[in-house]
């Protein structure tokens, strides 16, 4: 066990057998697992019939799964950290119909806003996550926990809490709720291009809570024309704040601030 890698493994299997319940995959699908651990999600998905991959970036845990699960035809292992391995995955074997992963407290938001950025999603994601991601995942504007994450999740996803765990699921138990949530692919990206770029636009919007969105973005270097013009032109007040907009709304905003001009040269690109 290793503290760095935020390792506390799902040892409830009626939590485990609800998560496959809620993926809804049938036998010949093809699914990822980041952090798999022990293989106690991983027993379950090839016991259903699924060809998976694997991601685990600790090198004991990986050594293990090999040996248990190495000898299964459907079963393909890809040590290392997922944000530095998933690409080279998908380009190699495409795109899987599921990802789930009971993903550690530390790296959960990367991993997925990894995911949402790339723009190319399989149709249901399933992780287990800490609550209070959770409700940033699933929150509605003007609340306390509506966020830029929050837009960035909603803007290619429907989103839902599915169900609540608690330490006690866990080995070791952790001192926080954990909590499962669902992410849906959209038909539709609400931004189709860039979706680097649309992330960075919503992060520079919920840069400071107390700023309008406007002197958020002038902060950031985007020009001070180009904002007004989006602002006017998706009849948004120009002392709103970011918290106050849907992601449509964001989106829109985003798509007429790039045709209305160039952006400043200092703005920033993480």
């Amino acid at each position: 066990m290793s503290k760095r890698f935020g390792q506390n493994f799902l040892v409830n299997r009626g939590a485990r057998e609800k998560i496959m319940a809620t993926l809804g995959a049938v036998a010949g699908e093809r699914a990822w697992e980041i952090g798999p651990g022990i293989g106690s999600m991983t027993a379950m998905a090839l016991d259903a019939g699924l060809s998976l991959s694997a991601f685990e970036i600790d090198h004991g845990f990986a050594r293990l799964l090999e040996r248990v699960f190495g000898v299964e035809p459907s079963f393909r292992l890809v040590e290392g950290d997922f944000l530095d391995t998933w690409r080279g995955e998908l380009e190699a074997r495409g795109l899987p119909d599921f990802i789930f992963g009971n993903l550690p407290y530390n790296a959960a938001a990367a991993i997925i806003a990894a995911l949402l950025e790339s723009g190319t999603l399989p149709r249901r994601m399933i992780f287990t996550v800490q609550r209070e991601a959770a409700l940033r995942m699933t929150a509605k504007p003007d609340s306390k926990d509506y966020s830029s994450f929050t837009v960035l999740c909603a803007s290619s996803c429907k989103v839902k809490l599915a169900f609540d765990l608690g330490g006690g699921s866990f080995w070791p138990p952790p001192r926080v709720t954990s909590s499962v949530v669902v992410l849906e692919a959209l038909p539709r990206h609400l931004v189709a291009e860039d979706r680097a770029g649309f992330s960075r636009f919503v992060r520079h919007s919920f840069a400071s809570r107390r700023k309008t969105l406007r002197n958020n973005l002038k902060a950031a270097g985007w020009a001070e024309a180009t904002i007004d013009a989006a602002l006017d032109a998706t009849a948004c007040d120009r002392a709103v704040r970011a918290e106050a907009l849907g992601p449509e709304r964001l989106a829109a905003l985003y798509e007429h601030a790039c045709q209305s001009g160039p952006r400043a040269s200092t703005i920033e690109q993480s």
